[in-house]
């Protein structure tokens, strides 16, 4: 079975709440969502095949923590150690913790979705409306 990466409880660090922050070009905080754990989806744009991403903040970084994608092809073909689940393919990408993530966004395609528990809305929406064609990165901030 497949089980997201097991990581302490960053939530608080020294009195500080860990948040995810939006920025744009140049640093400037887009937006701020209060959340350690969240799930980033898309949609792959020639195969349609939904792609899902499970991060956690952590004071190092942004730590993946398990991988979901619903089909392959076009270069999404799940590695040889994922699980089959629910129609999809699970899997915990051996990747170091990142201290930011650039997420190009064209505008041509849909917008990531951002989830944090049950509310999910376009990456966009989370940092206040703006363009789907603005390139964004996702980095941990406090408050």
């Amino acid at each position: 079975m497949v089980v997201a990466a097991p990581v302490p409880d960053y939530g608080r660090r020294g009195g500080v709440s860990l948040g995810l922050c939006i920025l744009l070009a140049g640093g400037l905080v887009a937006g701020r969502v209060e959340a350690v754990d969240f799930t980033l989806m898309w949609r792959h744009s020639i195969e349609k095949i939904e792609w899902r991403e499970d991060w956690r903040v952590t004071p190092e970084g942004l730590m993946i923590r398990r991988a979901v994608v619903r089909g392959s092809g076009a270069g999404m073909d799940p590695p040889v150690d994922a699980e089959k689940i629910e129609g999809g393919w699970a899997y915990v990408p051996a990747l170091p913790v990142v201290p930011r993530l650039a997420l190009a966004r064209s505008g041509v395609v849909a917008d990531y979705t951002l989830c944090v528990g049950r509310d999910c809305r376009a990456l966009g929406a989370w940092a206040g409306g703006i363009a789907d064609d603005v390139p964004v990165m996702l980095a941990p901030c406090a408050p």
